[in-house]
């Protein structure tokens, strides 16, 4: 990549085991796979001069620029973000650029190396059985004791940062100072809990 910043005339990808053997088919095609993401799906590899001054970035970044304040206009246009949850408007923009992303990449308008372009002509690998990584229960409760012990260390300051924690968010200040001292004496389960006791528990309008 730093050579394609530095416009370099040609570009090649060495097989990873081409040093020690005949370079095998998987190898091959993953140096492949590296020059055509470069080449098809990067897209500065279409322009000049990336980090010096080209249109390109600048106009791309005027773009996002925009597209981020009109959507900001938007969330305040239905009452902020809680007015907006209410609506279901941040679901269904995701939803909707889901499936236009899914669109895309099925029709190949969007191309992506190894899933609808320069697929593997023998098949994508199948995993048989997945595993799943559970805890034992000797995990389990060394973790609960852990969380019992820290309970137990910090009992005497955590109902103080509690209290704060919460009369922070009632005189609708900037919670992050107390939240990163709240965390040193209080727990995740302890913290969230004060802060539905001030703030309710969000549930989605039917």
């Amino acid at each position: 990549l730093i050579a394609i910043y530095d416009n370099c005339n040609s570009l090649h990808t060495n097989a990873f085991d081409e040093a020690i053997t005949t370079p095998t088919e998987d190898s091959v095609r993953r140096a492949m796979a590296i020059q055509l993401i470069i080449n098809r799906e990067w897209g500065l590899a279409k322009n000049e001069n990336p980090n010096q001054g080209a249109f390109i970035i600048d106009e791309l970044t005027e773009l996002l620029e925009e597209a981020v304040l009109a959507e900001f206009e938007k969330i305040a246009e239905r009452g902020g973000v809680l007015g907006a949850m209410e609506t279901g408007y941040q679901r269904g923009k995701i939803q909707e650029e889901s499936m236009h992303y899914e669109m895309l990449k099925h029709t190949g308008e969007y191309p992506i190396v190894g899933v609808n372009t320069f697929r593997n002509p023998h098949g994508d690998p199948v995993v048989d059985t997945l595993e799943l990584a559970r805890s034992t229960d000797e995990e389990k409760q060394s973790q609960l004791k852990r969380l019992a012990d820290f309970h137990a260390l910090h009992a005497r300051e955590s109902p103080a940062m509690l209290k704060a924690l919460k009369q922070s968010v009632i005189d609708n200040r900037n919670v992050f100072d107390v939240l990163m001292q709240a965390v040193r004496c209080c727990s995740l389960g302890q913290i969230t809990t004060a802060l539905f006791e001030v703030g309710g528990q969000y549930r989605r309008s039917m």
